[in-house]
């Protein structure tokens, strides 16, 4: 079985990168980290022109229908450049909810803003620190009316519509999902501090905000969990490319870097060091393009090589940007220093769509159920 891109995938790749590589250095990067802006339009603008955000959405919806694997590509390259836009939110998230559970009317009328970068939605899940699970949920809807919060909520301040998450029954699985335009007056959001500003975080209060229903009622975790399965190898991929372009900062000033009259990457401890990160990132490389495989032909096997990706891609991102400041030893730790926007963006990714633990009981779930069956 061959894993690897095809020629016009890998062009796409080299395309975006150059794109990245001279529209969003880290100099770009840092006008969102240093500045007031909550995302860098000039970047997003760009992928706009590109046509990157319809790429995995059918052309009957505004999409180029290109396909997942093209989509994983395009997240390795946005990994890699730590690219601070709400691509992910909008694409892997909303959309993705969209294609899964929205009506024939809701696709038609949402996905094609979406497709053509011209509206930006995100999911409003999580309402405190801890696991993602349904039983937490306390914002509640009836009849089209949402009441409560939601926080952290990523790229909550940018976003024009969200799909919310809502309590509407009493077991602890009846959630159901909304589609709410956020300019409506009910709605107050309020940005927050986050470990990585590069990407916004915010806190929604919707007092008594109207939603349009997506999918069955009381049925929405289901859903929930099929996007999550899917954004799981989307997001690996952006991680895999942050662990690959922190392994390559590192090792590139392990060659410069002086001690001693050597080069400090041929000292052992160093070159230890190096290795383990290569291992963790070609590991990671590995079980991605395994969940790009399961995700481009919705295989059988998407929830585990899902959960796979995950767990491996999470590890070697953090692993990476992590040992990437120490080979850069005290300078590493500067703000000059690029290596912060890794670190920052490999904890975030790390929880944005629950935490590794998470993803690791689900995977033993999920092996466990497939030997039992």
């Amino acid at each position: 079985m061959n894993f690897e891109f095809s020629e016009d995938q890998k062009l796409l790749k080299d395309q975006v990168r150059r794109f990245l590589d001279d529209k969003c250095a880290s100099k770009d990067v840092r006008t969102v980290l240093d500045g007031a802006a909550t995302y860098n339009e000039s970047v997003w603008n760009g992928l706009k022109d590109m046509g990157l955000m319809g790429t995995a959405i059918p052309e009957e919806y505004g999409g180029s229908g290109a396909g997942y694997l093209e989509l994983c590509v395009i997240a390795e390259e946005l990994g890699r450049a730590v690219a601070p836009v709400p691509f992910s939110s909008s694409i892997y998230l909303a959309a993705e909810t969209l294609l899964v559970a929205g009506t024939e009317e809701q696709k038609q009328a949402h996905l094609p803003k979406l497709a053509a970068g011209d509206k930006i939605a995100t999911l409003a899940i999580s309402e405190h620190s801890g696991r993602l699970d349904p039983s937490t949920l306390s914002l509640k809807a009836s009849d089209g009316t949402l009441k409560g919060s939601k926080s952290p909520v990523v790229d909550g301040s940018i976003a024009d519509l969200a799909i919310v998450v809502a309590r509407t029954g009493p077991s602890p699985r009846d959630v159901s999902l909304y589609l709410v335009d956020l300019r409506q007056d009910a709605i107050s959001r309020k940005t927050l501090d986050s470990i990585d500003p590069t990407r916004d975080l915010a806190e929604i209060a919707f007092n008594e905000a109207s939603g349009e229903l997506i999918g069955e009622p009381n049925r929405g975790w289901d859903v929930i969990e099929k996007v999550f399965d899917r954004g799981a190898v989307l997001f690996a991929f952006e991680q895999l490319g942050g662990a690959q372009k922190a392994l390559e900062s590192a090792v590139d000033y392990a060659k410069e870097r002086y001690a001693f009259g050597r080069p400090i990457g041929s000292f052992q401890a160093v070159k230890h060091m190096l290795a383990d990160m290569y291992v963790s990132a070609e590991l990671a490389r590995s079980n991605c393009y395994y969940g790009a495989w399961a995700l481009s032909t919705d295989a059988p096997e998407l929830a585990e090589a899902a959960a796979t990706a995950r767990v491996a891609a999470t590890k070697a991102y953090q692993h990476c940007s992590k040992n990437n400041i120490q080979t850069h030893g005290g300078m590493g730790f500067t703000w000059e220093f690029d290596c912060h926007l890794h670190y920052r963006r490999s904890n975030l990714l790390a929880l944005v769509i629950g935490s590794r633990s998470q993803w690791e009981d689900q995977l033993i779930d999920r092996l466990e159920a497939r030997n039992a069956a």
